[in-house]
């Protein structure tokens, strides 16, 4: 017979688990207690085990990973074998962080019926807790068709890099009156559908305030101000990983590409003038053995 000791200490634990774990409801109770949401990027197991054990709420598998992982020019041609693959490598390292992954270009576009079996191969294979997908009104059946299969989904509006040629480039949206007016009607429709979460893209500041104040879901800003109810950005800016890129919006909290850079080139030297390996990285046996073989 198991003690009821043991069962109350199962209970506790089990308990204190799911109250650290970060789901689509912490999100929304966060903001109704004008906490704020934390959310990086990331690509693989061994970042996102280090989010995770930082604390962060959230981890987006970006489509953003092709060109910061396979080196495109823009984010238009990763596939759905690409997010699947990056997804499931992440969800091996968290815990208690919120799995969010992009649904890429063209993957619900086409039709309701291609958005939901796309989000639920991301959700099955990928192992993602929700989906993020671009797109205001246009998008609204599609997001609501994923809700009512139980898939949570993560809006995105603003600057949506899935239609940046559309959009003639990386361009600040929502300065006009017409285009905040759309922005704020988009944000509107997107909770109407049943998103859980909006990111806001490149939006101005005062806009972004106002949608915050206009929804009962959190806003998630990136180059948005610090009205929003949480803030993402990729991990590799925010680490100062690549010497050349450093968008506006984007505060470098460590010089990580600067270190690796200067690693990397110790370690060149060192090899190549023959102080690395030294005696204690190598392993040692009985050396008369060596006499013995032929």
């Amino acid at each position: 017979m198991v003690p009821s000791s043991y069962k109350k200490r199962i209970v506790a634990e089990r308990q204190r688990d799911w109250t650290m774990k970060n789901t689509v409801v912490t999100f929304k109770q966060a903001k109704e207690k004008g906490e704020k949401l934390t959310m990086l990027t990331a690509y693989d197991y061994s970042t996102a085990k280090l989010i995770d054990e930082a604390g962060i709420n959230a981890i987006l598998v970006g489509d953003s990973l092709g060109m910061v992982v396979l080196g495109y020019e823009d984010t238009l041609s990763v596939t759905m074998e690409d997010m699947i693959h990056h997804s499931a490598a992440v969800s091996r390292g968290i815990k208690d962080t919120l799995l969010i992954t992009d649904m890429p270009f063209m993957s619900y576009q086409t039709s309701v019926y291609d958005a939901v079996v796309n989000a639920g191969r991301l959700v099955k294979e990928g192992h993602a807790q929700a989906v993020k997908l671009e797109g205001g009104k246009e998008v609204c059946p599609q997001i609501k068709a994923i809700v009512d299969a139980s898939i949570p989904v993560c809006a995105h509006l603003g600057l949506t890099p899935q239609s940046v040629n559309a959009f003639g480039g990386f361009k600040v949206q929502g300065k006009g009156e017409e285009a905040a007016q759309k922005l704020l009607d988009d944000a509107r429709a997107v909770e109407a559908a049943g998103a859980f979460a909006v990111v806001l893209e490149c939006v101005p500041k005062a806009l972004a305030k106002k949608i915050t104040e206009s929804i009962s879901i959190p806003t998630i800003g990136i180059g948005a101000g610090a009205d929003c109810d949480g803030q993402v950005l990729v991990y590799q800016d925010m680490l100062a990983m690549y010497a050349n890129m450093k968008p506006k919006f984007v505060k470098q909290f460590a010089q990580v590409g600067k270190e690796m850079n200067e690693a990397f080139t110790a370690y060149k030297k060192a090899v190549e003038e023959g102080s690395f390996p030294g005696e204690e990285h190598t392993f040692k046996m009985d050396e008369t053995i060596i006499d013995k073989l032929y």
